[in-house]
């Protein structure tokens, strides 16, 4: 628990993570003192591949503690909202809402999310000099300390940790904040998952480059450009913006995005029709700035036209071009009908020149990277403040319609959908609304920091203390309003909601003083945390996630957990005493009950007990030699 990530973090360093993986994947390229051998990497490539010693790398103050970050695990609890959980709307709920700093989050929520998120929207400071941006974290690291496990001079030491202490707004603080951020969020997609990232012209820049050393330059998808609705900077002598940028990036470069409805007006092209129905065409050759037969030579080959003469990809100009298609997919367009010949103008007379048809059924178009017709800042202000009665409590709302086109485009009906800077909950809104309109069952993780709002703003008028009591608000509201307009829509409109919260300072000092070897029980007790603080906590980290729970078991007097592969013994070992051990080994021998891990709250458990269990443990196992079981004590 928190005192074993304490002793893990005190040796974290940049790169372990991605050493964790080389030795995963490539355990023959480690020599026996566990050095990393690259010449033996080198080797295990495949023939051919490229290797330079080139590098156009992307470096600034504090990249390196950042990505030392990216490998600490967080300290803290996830505390749930117990009343607001027991709601009969919320109970069974699939939604999940974090109140907590965003990198203490991403660190739990890839022990049980990793791989499994579709699609994650975020909209994060813009760093403008005027939106509140200044980064400070929490490591009491001293300047001996960071050079020491960064490697560096004690000078540059000294300047990171003055950047992370004096509430920096520069762009190296702004990319050291947001490097483990974007790296978790990596790690959380499917292998066909997509991120969103809202920035404007103060560090688009920044942003692609950074994002295309975490992601991977050949994973970037676009740059969508959003009108905003609103001129900014028109008084500074430049041009001004009325724009804003989303840059998308994919996990894996084949992925293709979903196609976008036609509109009346793109269905307008569709005015022929046969027996199959209506129809347009396009040219079978290519046309463009890649369309030579040097360019793509499996595309240039000959085809037959009506006249039976052969006819090759050849451009008015003269040069040769190619077709769109390889020979095989042609082949199988002729067989489907799929090809029309018409007669076109060619050197002062006619030839026969092929096209391919499209029918309007089914239709979709590719998104284009200039997202117009959406809704802008002004209405999405208006959007927010119509749901809290008129009254203005965020700043710069994002539009639903944004996250409905973001959806449309990106994931699928049952996705899990991440959003960790939560803000006003439109992407939660936008969610919800979409599932009640296509009976999808998508699902949203949102995490938002406790901000405290400004004293003298609309929302802590109306009695908002944090941004985050806005952000569940806006849910609850948006909820009550799909269900009045959709009154037959039975999806999830409720959400689980917890706090993140890091332990108290004198438990803390309890756990540095405590002996695991000694039969005293601690002072330090489960209520110092709370028993579902603790239980959801090893929920997640053991991947159960959020939104599943632990089934309650009787071991004698004993109340233990048991979940899929864990069985969680937390209380004090005061009612465990040899009716719970042979309770225990009756469900082993004669139940579907066989979780391989038992974990232990170990302050909880005096040392005699903990070798009671293991000694009978043992008994258990010899007598059925399939079954593997481990004793997890967690501090």
């Amino acid at each position: 628990m928190i005192l074993d990530i304490n002793k893990k973090n005190e040796t974290a360093q940049a790169g372990d993570r991605e050493m964790k993986v080389l030795r995963a994947f490539f355990p023959q390229c480690f020599n026996a003192n566990a050095e990393f051998d690259i010449e033996a990497f080198k080797a295990a490539l495949p023939k051919g591949t490229t290797i330079t010693d080139e590098t156009s790398g992307f470096n600034w103050l504090g990249k390196n503690y950042a990505r030392m970050l990216t490998n600490m695990d967080t300290t803290t609890l996830i505390r749930p909202d117990e009343e607001h959980n027991e709601k009969p709307e919320n109970r069974n709920s699939r939604n999940v809402y974090i109140s907590g700093d965003n990198l203490d989050a991403l660190q739990h929520l890839v022990k049980s999310y990793s791989g499994k998120v579709k699609v994650i929207y975020i909209d994060p400071p813009y760093n403008t000099g005027s939106d509140g941006f200044v980064y400070n974290d929490k490591f009491n690291f001293t300047t001996e300390e960071l050079a020491k496990r960064l490697d560096i001079s004690p000078e540059r030491a000294e300047r990171i940790l003055s950047m992370t202490r004096r509430g920096s707004a520069s762009h190296a603080a702004w990319l050291t904040f947001m490097l483990p951020r974007l790296s978790f969020a990596r790690d959380l997609l499917t292998d066909d998952g997509v991120i969103f990232i809202s920035i404007d012209d103060n560090e688009q820049a920044n942003l692609k480059r950074l994002c295309d050393e975490v992601f991977g330059e050949e994973n970037f998808i676009g740059n969508i450009v959003r009108p905003t609705g609103q001129t900014t900077g028109q008084d500074s002598g430049g041009l001004g913006s009325s724009f804003d940028y989303i840059l998308v990036y994919s996990k894996n470069e084949e992925l293709e995005l979903n196609g976008l409805e036609l509109t009346e007006k793109d269905k307008l092209r569709f005015q022929n029709q046969d027996d199959v129905g209506f129809y347009a065409y396009d040219q079978l050759r290519k046309t463009g700035s890649n369309d030579k037969r040097e360019d793509r030579p499996n595309m240039y080959y000959g085809i037959e036209n009506p006249d039976g003469e052969i006819l090759y990809p050849i451009a008015a100009a003269g040069y040769d071009s190619c077709w769109r298609v390889e020979r095989k997919t042609y082949d199988n367009l002729v067989k489907e009908d799929m090809i029309l010949w018409k007669k076109t103008k060619r050197d002062n007379g006619e030839i026969w020149w092929p096209y391919v048809k499209y029918y309007l059924d089914g239709r979709t178009k590719r998104p284009s990277p200039l997202w117009t017709g959406l809704e802008g800042n002004k209405k999405a202000a208006r959007e927010v403040r119509n749901l809290f009665n008129g009254k203005k409590v965020f700043d710069f709302p994002k539009p639903v319609d944004l996250l409905l086109r973001v959806f449309n485009i990106a994931c699928e009906k049952d996705s899990i959908i991440i959003d960790f800077f939560g803000g006003s909950s439109t992407t939660a809104h936008a969610v919800m609304q979409k599932n009640s309109e296509d009976g999808g069952y998508r699902k949203f993780i949102l995490i938002q920091l406790p901000e405290e709002c400004k004293p003298d703003s609309e929302a802590a008028k109306a009695g908002y203390k944090t941004i985050d009591e806005i952000g569940m608000e806006r849910i609850k509201r948006a909820a009550k309003k799909i269900k009045a307009e959709n009154p037959l829509f039975a999806g999830d409109l409720g959400f689980k909601h917890y706090t993140l919260e890091e332990p108290q300072k004198d438990a803390l000092l309890q756990m540095e003083k405590f002996d695991p070897t000694s039969n005293l029980i601690s002072r330090i007790t489960v209520d110092d945390f709370g028993l579902e603080t603790v239980l959801r906590t090893w929920l997640v980290a053991d991947g159960y996630g959020l939104t599943e729970d632990a089934e309650k078991i009787m071991l004698g007097k004993y109340k233990a957990y048991w979940k899929n592969d864990h069985l969680y013994m937390i209380h004090p070992d005061h009612d465990f005493d040899a009716t719970s051990i042979v309770a225990l080994m009756d469900k082993y021998n004669g139940e579907p009950f066989s979780p391989h891990n038992i974990v232990i709250f170990g302050y909880s458990f005096g040392f005699t007990h903990r070798e009671e269990l293991q000694k009978n443990l043992r008994t258990l196992k010899d007598g059925n030699k399939t079954l593997t079981v481990n004793i997890d004590v967690r501090y």
